[in-house]
């Protein structure tokens, strides 16, 4: 149990100390500025199994609390986020590259406090399936054990949260295994929710693949969660066969977007542009293709180059900045080769597309691309990157087919002045999640999940507390 003195805050030298190994460790670089942030741990197998061990052992304890105790510590857990929410966003700055302000840093460490506090208030009661004559059925959601999380390097915390909140609540232990390009944020994300937390619950393993693979295989961990790329959810979906491991996978997305003739271009030129370039277009459910009617097509594009000149890019610790780096250079050179692809293939550079050479850290500028075939690499690949393909089209069946053709379907959006025919457009897009005049708005309250390759299982919301639980029909 944590008082109100547990949760004062830390200053940054302090969180960044309690994080780093006392020697030795890996060299983690900022991606803005390429100065040294700090130093990682390098746990080996030998660790990851005596961390499973412990969050087994603890499993039992934490489960039998029930849920409004369990609730309660998240809650107490949020507060311990929250009273350390600008440390933790200025690590998150360094590390990752995102700015402090903008939806970014400061708006990610402030939607895992509500989102642990959202979790916590979800109710899940038993559900009547029968009851007659005959006889009673109900139906149960039981903890599953210990739940690993495998997490990316692009919403580290955020989605970190996403992973640990509903496993917690539902009465699981959690081992977390951040990515390696952002390992600092995932352990101080975890050493700040354990001074609100039983011991034991909630730990964090920062190592390589191996480790990585170990816990995927392992047969005290009952479910993993991954978010990532489509090739190494296949290869997770491969390695937890043995084990008959619960899998909850949220895969590579290529997010389409369709402007419909009626869309009013100014109005939803600064919706547009959030929606492709939140977190400078790192998000797996961001706005990746756009096709956009012919007869309102180059009012778009303008309408969408005004606002994305607007909007500064730099170093995260600028308060001026809502736009920042590549996080690591592997992805800088996906978004420098698809936009040479598109430049090579004839079309429009509208925006950007003009890389400085001299500049520290892995800046890519704000890029639109006009006038490009639908099968051209940018549009056909994830570029998960500030480089948006903009397509046009001539009737809304060729849109739609467009936004089918992949075979990813994380989410995608309708933009029209007109909700009911945007809603009968929604309906024919294969996606997990079709938003209407936005794109990429997650609600802790509301289910998010993939079609087709973009991953299976869903989170969020009590739909997704039930996917950390096991059912159990009880019959009498």
């Amino acid at each position: 149990m944590t008082t109100e003195s547990d949760t004062q805050p830390i200053t940054y030298e302090e969180l960044l100390a309690a994080v780093q190994p006392s020697a030795g460790g890996r060299e983690i670089l900022d991606p803005a500025t390429g100065e040294l942030v700090g130093r990682a741990p390098q746990h080996i197998l030998e660790d990851l199994e005596s961390t499973v061990a412990a969050a087994r052992a603890a499993q039992p304890g934490w489960a039998a609390l029930g849920h409004e105790q369990r609730s309660a510590y998240m809650n107490r857990a949020a507060d311990a986020f929250e009273a350390n929410a600008e440390a933790l966003a200025v690590l998150l700055s360094r590390e990752q590259g995102k700015p402090l302000n903008g939806p970014n840093a400061r708006f990610e460490v402030s939607a895992c406090a509500a989102w642990l506090r959202a979790t916590a208030g979800f109710e899940l009661e038993p559900e009547v399936l029968v009851d007659d004559e005959g006889g009673r059925a109900e139906l149960h959601y039981r903890p599953l054990g210990v739940v690993g999380a495998i997490g990316p390097w692009n919403w580290p915390m955020m989605i970190g949260v996403w992973q640990l909140a509903p496993a917690l609540r539902m009465g699981n232990t959690v081992v977390m295994k951040p990515s390696s390009s952002t390992p600092l944020s995932v352990l101080a994300l975890v050493h700040v929710l354990n001074t609100a937390l039983p011991e034991g619950v909630l730990h964090a393993v920062s190592g390589d693949r191996t480790v990585g693979n170990r816990l995927v295989e392992h047969p005290d961990v009952a479910k993993i969660m991954f978010t990532g790329s489509t090739d190494a959810g296949k290869a997770i979906i491969r390695n937890s066969a043995d084990t008959v491991k619960r899998l909850t996978m949220e895969l590579g997305g290529n997010d389409a977007g369709i402007v419909l003739p009626d869309a009013d271009p100014q109005a939803i030129a600064q919706d547009l542009f959030w929606g492709a370039f939140i977190n400078t277009g790192q998000t797996c459910a961001a706005l990746k293709r756009l096709y956009v009617h012919e007869d309102i097509y180059e009012d778009v594009v303008t309408a969408l180059t005004e606002t994305a000149k607007a909007m500064p890019m730099g170093i995260g610790l600028d308060e001026n900045n809502v736009l920042g780096p590549l996080q690591n250079k592997a992805q800088y050179d996906v978004v420098a080769n698809l936009v040479q692809a598109a430049k090579d293939s004839g079309a429009r550079i509208v925006l950007g597309g003009n890389p400085e050479q001299d500049q520290p850290g892995y800046f890519y500028p704000t890029t639109l691309v006009a006038d490009i075939d639908n099968n051209n690499p940018l549009v056909a690949e994830e570029q998960f990157g500030p480089a948006l393909p903009i397509v046009r089209y001539s009737s809304v069946d060729e849109a739609i087919g467009m936004a089918n053709g992949l075979e990813v379907g994380l989410g995608a959006s309708v933009w029209s002045s007109d909700k009911d025919k945007a809603r009968e457009v929604a309906a024919r897009i294969v996606a997990g999640t079709v938003w209407i005049n936005k794109h990429g708005a997650v609600d802790p309250r509301v289910p998010f999940g993939g079609a087709k390759q973009s991953g299976y299982g869903l989170e969020f919301g009590v739909e997704g507390l039930k996917h950390l639980g096991q059912p159990q029909v009880i019959t009498y």
